[in-house]
């Protein structure tokens, strides 16, 4: 039921700002995530944000109506004060984003309704017809596909460099894409999907300040699934926007589809006018099961890469196995190591597995696993495994497949968290199939 103050028309009750530190102690995201951003006390007592299934919200009166609007429309600075309509904002959602721009320190944070959406609306935002885009390579292949053919059409072009690339080597590719026209975004992703490859987001930054300056520098936005929000944190290297497909590890059990954005304020709020325009943003339903996700997110990933190092170890000396491309067995002084020194602080628990021989092997491996399921994603409780080339990446042309080293003999596996002895089991008698 209504309070008095509601009923004689005075303004609502607003939610008690929630603490991010006890004293001089910074409380850490593990902990935030169990209640950061929701008042109780607004949703009758109840300790977990309820559903909020509604497409649109009531105005105390017309002039909040006005001046809400006017937050959404972008002709007051500060985006919404209040709750518009669903494809805007929504209480769920703007919880959720809260705590998502927690684990990387971010100002502010976006959420859609896969990652997919979350990359077509960044790019709508940043890209007019005729710029070029620059981005390492390869990118998950919907990603691509999105760059090459759909912006493609109204004059996009672009130019890649190596997901390992030097600084010299980045300088080059970014010069000869100013040489082609306006550069509007450099877009990343690392470790590159399939093959874990990482990007160095501190020596792309350096190149880009030292290519463009004031308002013709272009933002830098990377793709951080594999890795985030726990084992990296780009934003710290200099990324100006992080993505994020939340399907995988932010969500966890492989039983919802989002996609999110962090990243500074301004770049955020203008990504945000786009979503209010095509209506990218996620359900409250998604919303909701990310929060509760969010809860165990650190305890998932952590016992995940618990159970990868152990995993991949095994592997490793299998004499069926070519190579095993995992962060952690990285050459100690090689280029990749460095970039994992100082931008990693774990090697996840998805990576790339080559097996002696080709497409053949792959499948019958495969099709042999009785605990680890065959299916495409990654970052579920459950271990899964595909091939890339045959799959995920089946629409990349062959010979970026071959240059990128996106081989038949390729299997992708996602290690969960089930008993690391089992999932060893497993592979055993997979190899042995072969």
């Amino acid at each position: 039921m209504p309070d008095e103050n509601e009923l004689s028309g005075s303004p609502r009750r607003r939610p008690k700002p929630s603490k991010t530190q006890l004293g001089n102690h910074k409380l850490s995201p593990s902990t935030l995530m169990m209640g950061f951003g929701f008042d109780p006390a607004l949703s009758e007592g109840s300790l977990k944000p309820p559903i909020f299934l509604t497409s649109t919200f009531v105005f105390e009166n017309a002039a909040a109506g006005k001046r809400f609007f006017e937050g959404v429309t972008g002709k007051r600075p500060g985006g919404a004060e209040g709750l518009v309509y669903s494809r805007f904002n929504g209480p769920n959602q703007e919880i959720l984003e809260d705590r998502l721009s927690i684990w990387e320190d971010a100002e502010d944070a976006l959420t859609f309704s896969s990652g997919m959406s979350a990359i077509a609306t960044l790019f709508l935002t940043f890209v007019q017809p005729g710029d070029v885009v620059v981005h390492s390579g390869p990118l998950y292949a919907a990603t691509e596909t999105m760059i090459a053919k759909i912006l493609g059409r109204f004059g996009v072009s672009y130019l890649d460099f190596p997901a390992g690339a030097t600084r010299e080597e980045i300088d080059a590719v970014i010069a000869a894409a100013k040489a082609k026209g306006r550069v509007s975004l450099i877009y990343l992703e690392s470790p590159a999907n399939p093959t874990n490859q990482l990007v160095d987001v501190e020596a792309v930054a350096a190149a880009r300040d030292a290519a463009f300056s004031g308002d013709e520098r272009p933002p830098i936005a990377i793709d951080n699934t594999f890795l985030g929000p726990l084992w990296a944190k780009p934003l710290k290297q200099g990324a100006d926007l992080t993505i994020y497909s939340l399907t995988k590890y932010a969500g966890g059990h492989s039983d919802l589809v989002a996609g999110g954005l962090v990243g500074g304020a301004q770049l955020i709020n203008a990504v945000r006018m786009m979503r209010n325009t095509i209506g990218t943003i996620c359900d409250p339903n998604t919303a909701w099961m990310l929060l509760r996700s969010l809860e165990t997110l650190e305890l998932r990933m952590s016992r995940a890469g618990d159970n990868a190092a152990k995993v991949c170890a095994f592997l490793r000396d299998h004499p069926k196995v070519e190579r095993v491309g995992y962060l952690g067995f990285l050459e100690e002084g090689s280029r990749q190591a460095d970039i994992y020194n100082r931008h990693c602080t774990g090697a996840g628990s998805t990576f790339s597995l080559y097996l002696k021989g080709g497409e053949r092997e792959a499948f019958a491996f495969l099709d042999a696993l009785q605990i680890a399921h065959l299916a495409v994603s990654l970052g579920g409780t459950e271990t899964l495994a595909s091939a890339p080339a045959a799959m995920t990446h089946l629409s990349v042309p062959d010979e970026r497949k071959q240059a990128l080293d996106i081989t038949d003999n390729l299997v992708r596996i996602s290690i969960g968290v089930e008993d690391p002895d089992d999932l060893i089991a497993d592979f055993t008698q997979a190899l042995d199939a072969i």
